[in-house]
């Protein structure tokens, strides 16, 4: 017998399906055209997490930095089966829920460059079709997959743009030792090319109906969201207050420092904190040029101690800068529903 599934989504909207038994949650939702956010699919990167509010329910195998801290109902629904009925409380707007399967689109390489060490922006062009113009429409903070041609393989990234009518597609992407889609990228990937696009995926994104501070953590290319949500920002003229906490290893690994000046510039509110964590091995240049010593973590630990008001937090990066900053923000009292994250998945 099936099981009656409603997900409630941040502002309100209800999402009703029917889950067979040993299906879990996501894949009902896809067999009933709702695509829900999700990213890896196996229970490691938290893309899906939601909580039960009410229903009995098995939670499969799973990471456990995938759940949020504080959250005994926090479940990740592409490992969940219900034993009943289940009403399920979402923390993303209904926008990020799709009544069709993930579009997929085709697009070309327009261009590719070396951004920092090991750091690749990647700008890609969405081709004219039938069903989506020429638009390239996404919310701040999604992410699409890229697939390779005649592999079938597929990759993860976030998108560092906003939507526009020109179809471009801006990622940073870090060029991993052995990685397929690295490997690509250094050694065949040329302006031209064509790469088939799936997205626009996820449920990370701006709180849209908040108007308290909004601080943003990024490590690495985990910056690509974050500078997409702050261009959204400059565009609609929103004036939140706003801070970014953003770290690298070494100074050689930091990139689009003109691009947040440039971002300062429209948004006056916004104070951009570089962090490098190993400043001190290249002569004290970090100090130098005034940039934090240590992690984002650590310097949003400090600021959330001087903070008169529990901002709402932004966090993209490795799995275990994100868990530290989950940790940092419960410390420091910050409500769950005022954190959101993506972590990397490899």
């Amino acid at each position: 017998m099936s099981h009656r599934i409603e997900i409630t989504t941040r502002d309100g909207q209800a999402f009703e399906f029917a889950c067979e038994p040993e299906q879990d949650v996501l894949a009902a939702a896809a067999a009933a055209q709702i695509t829900l956010p999700s990213q890896c699919r196996r229970g490691s990167c938290g893309a899906c997490h939601a909580s039960v509010a009410e229903g009995e329910y098995t939670l499969g195998a799973h990471s456990a930095d995938a759940l949020p801290p504080g959250d005994p109902h926090a479940v990740l629904l592409c490992c969940t089966t219900p034993r009943s009925d289940l009403r399920i409380a979402a923390p993303y707007d209904g926008t990020k829920v799709l009544l069709q399967p993930v579009a997929e689109r085709r697009a070309r390489i327009a261009a590719l460059e070396t951004i920092a060490d090991g750091t690749r922006r990647l700008e890609l062009r969405l081709e004219p079709d039938d069903a989506y113009g020429s638009a390239a429409e996404f919310e701040a903070g999604q992410f699409v997959e890229l697939e390779l041609p005649e592999s079938g393989v597929r990759r993860p990234f976030s998108l560092a743009n906003t939507s526009n009518w020109d179809g471009r597609l801006e990622l940073l992407i870090r060029l991993r030792p052995d990685g397929v889609f690295s490997s690509y990228l250094r050694e065949q990937a040329q302006v031209g090319d064509a790469l088939t696009v799936h997205g626009p995926q996820g449920g990370f994104g701006l709180f849209a109906q908040s108007l308290g501070p909004r601080w943003f953590v990024a490590g690495g290319t985990g910056l690509a969201p974050v500078l997409s949500m702050l261009r959204r920002m400059a565009e609609y003229q929103e004036m939140n207050d706003a801070r970014l906490f953003f770290g690298v290893n070494r100074e050689s690994e930091l990139f689009m420092v003109e691009e947040l000046e440039r971002l300062q510039g429209e948004l006056a509110q916004l104070r951009v904190e570089l962090c490098v964590r190993n400043a001190g091995d290249e002569g004290d240049e970090g100090a130098v040029r005034g940039r934090f010593r240590g992690t984002p973590v650590e310097a949003l630990e400090a600021a959330l101690g001087l903070a008169d008001e529990s901002p709402d937090l932004y966090v993209c990066g490795p799995p275990g800068m994100v868990s530290a900053a989950q940790a940092v923000a419960v410390a420091a009292g910050v409500p769950a529903r005022q954190f959101s994250s993506e972590r990397f998945t490899v």
